[in-house]
């Protein structure tokens, strides 16, 4: 079971290739905007800063890195001081040792040494999947750190077994996608996980093989990170919530969702508007899971003007 969930977060990055919304991966910056890096918490974090202003702190999901928001960083840069990072163990930084711990208490310890290293608090904090879940996490434990909060679809998967309707889209899914990826990760068979994953997510067999090879062969490279994301306890690596906790935020919020996505983040984004009743929501057109990316226009002026309205 706690295999099965973690391998969903995996979704973010894989679903934007199989609908061809995404670049292809790569982890150069700009020459006008080189990569730094700063030592945190006994790891060297790659980011890249751009622009001047009110700090605005983008935080990526499974298998993403600084490439993630790239164009979204370089928008907002005319206006605020943006700010994109690899989270731990993501390239370039350092992979992870093997008995290393993918847990959310350590990525979002991470996001509060680098604000506080970067002088950027309180930041504008914009996450999206695995990143959004620890953007959250950081309002919840820390909110002096965070002046406004865009959230982009957090795979909150412990309130889906609040309802049956989460359950039983879970379920489904665990039959249909994440039970043939996890058998092949268990054996080590990354490439057959990576396989049965997106074929599985497709819902056509073949769907892996038919992507470019130059993207296919990208992917591979990230799978160390998200072996130890399954191999976490899973009570570490998505540690709970309450809505009580949502309630009492009291910065601006504003969640994101795509048109396209699976049901399950629907089910998630519901939950979090009925505990942030004062949250702004938002859906994108024509776009899944990346909605940054499928339709990043939508997105960069909705976020525009989300912050705008705030006085931001």
């Amino acid at each position: 079971m706690r295999i099965h969930l973690r391998l969903f977060v995996a979704i973010s990055s894989l679903l934007v290739a199989c609908a061809h919304e995404a670049p292809p991966l790569r982890s150069q910056a700009s020459a006008a905007s080189p990569q730094k890096s700063a030592h945190v918490n006994g790891a060297d974090l790659h980011y890249v800063e751009r622009g001047s202003g009110l700090p605005m702190v983008f935080v990526h999901g499974s298998l993403g890195g600084l490439e993630t928001f790239e164009g979204q960083a370089e928008a907002f840069s005319r206006r605020y001081r943006t700010i994109t990072y690899s989270r731990r163990y993501h390239p370039p930084n350092w992979p992870p040792a093997d008995d290393a711990e993918y847990a959310m208490a350590v990525h979002t310890a991470d996001l509060e040494a680098l604000i506080d290293a970067l002088h950027a608090k309180p930041a504008i904090v914009v996450g999206t999947s695995y990143g959004a879940y620890t953007s959250l996490f950081l309002a919840v434990r820390h909110p002096e750190l965070v002046r406004a909060l865009i959230l982009g679809e957090p795979p909150l998967l412990p309130w889906l077994q609040e309802s049956e309707e989460g359950k039983k889209v879970l379920a489904a899914f665990r039959a249909g996608v994440l039970d043939p990826a996890a058998a092949a990760f268990a054996r080590g068979d990354d490439e057959g996980g990576l396989r049965a994953f997106i074929d599985g997510v497709s819902g056509k067999a073949g769907a892996f093989d038919a992507l470019p090879p130059a993207l296919r062969a990208q992917f591979l490279p990230r799978a160390p990170e998200m072996r130890r994301e399954m191999l976490t306890a899973f009570e570490r690596y998505m540690p709970a919530i309450s809505c009580a906790e949502v309630s009492g935020l009291r910065m601006p919020i504003l969640l994101v969702e795509g048109e396209r996505s699976p049901e399950l983040f629907r089910i998630v984004i519901g939950q979090l508007a009925r505990c942030a009743p004062s949250a702004q929501r938002a859906t994108v057109p024509n776009a899944g899971h990346a909605m940054h990316r499928a339709n990043a226009r939508f997105y960069d002026d909705t976020v525009s003007r989300f912050l705008a309205d705030h006085g931001l």
